[in-house]
């Protein structure tokens, strides 16, 4: 199970919000290069950047510190926020971002996700942000009908090869993320899930690898030392090793 960072960008600056709210924000860094830099030479495995501003306005809007992030580091990086579009989702490719992540098109537009998933496959991402299981858009602010698993059913069958699952009561606290809404969809689906909303102990990343998610997103424990990457990263490895180990 892959240990991800979650770099949250909004005018510029690192920043992390409690429960999705905009008007919840903590400012962690003025220099999101540095903190990019600094995951990576922990062990970070990739990072997981949102655009919060391009996710509330619907276009990217932070592309120049992502750029400057692309440029600065190694790791592969998946990217969300303001993606609505086949010309601003190619181009984010183009840019150098692994993987393209999509959530309020999925939900209004998904002809479009078909067509991003032909092209592009396993680059496309499909972003199942929840509350109370159903799924919201536009940067969390929009909440539909659909509930977590319809989307998945539904994105499955245009072509999607892999889901990222956020609990957005749980995103942000510190609390601990909705295992059994996990499960739920883990079982529904083989295709892989990153789980992401809650992390804060390395608890949390040991239950979901038992859980078999294919990666963990962790913010805001990160940036406040309740999760220290570079001991999760080597707990979680000889955790799945010891758990690979013959028992008889």
């Amino acid at each position: 199970m892959e240990i991800i960072p979650a770099l949250d960008l909004r005018g510029g600056r690192c920043v992390r919000l409690y429960q999705g709210d905009y008007g919840q924000e903590t400012v962690f860094s003025e220099n999101p290069v540095g903190v990019a830099v600094h995951w990576q030479a922990l062990g970070a495995p990739r990072l997981h950047l949102v655009d919060l501003d391009g996710a509330a306005g619907g276009e990217p809007a932070n592309l120049d510190a992502i750029k400057r992030i692309l440029s600065a580091v190694t790791l592969p990086i998946q990217l969300g926020g303001g993606l609505r579009r086949p010309e601003t989702i190619e181009q984010a490719l183009e840019m150098g971002i692994k993987r393209v992540i999509l959530g309020t098109v999925a939900v209004e537009k998904p002809e479009v996700v078909e067509e991003a998933c032909r092209r592009f496959g396993q680059a496309i991402v499909i972003a199942i942000d929840a509350r109370q299981g159903r799924v919201a858009s536009h940067g969390w602010r929009r909440e539909s009908g659909i509930t977590a698993s319809e989307m998945v059913k539904s994105m499955a069958e245009l072509g999607a090869k892999r889901f990222i699952y956020t609990d957005i009561a749980r995103d942000g606290t510190l609390s601990q993320p909705n295992f059994d809404a996990i499960a739920r969809l883990a079982a529904q689906t083989k295709l892989p899930i990153i789980a992401s909303g809650g992390i804060s102990r390395l608890s949390h990343l040991k239950r979901l690898a038992g859980q078999r998610v294919e990666g963990a997103i962790v913010g805001k424990a990160l940036y406040t030392g309740d999760i220290d990457l570079k001991q999760a990263l080597a707990a979680i490895g000889q955790y799945k090793e010891a758990k690979s180990e013959p028992t008889g």
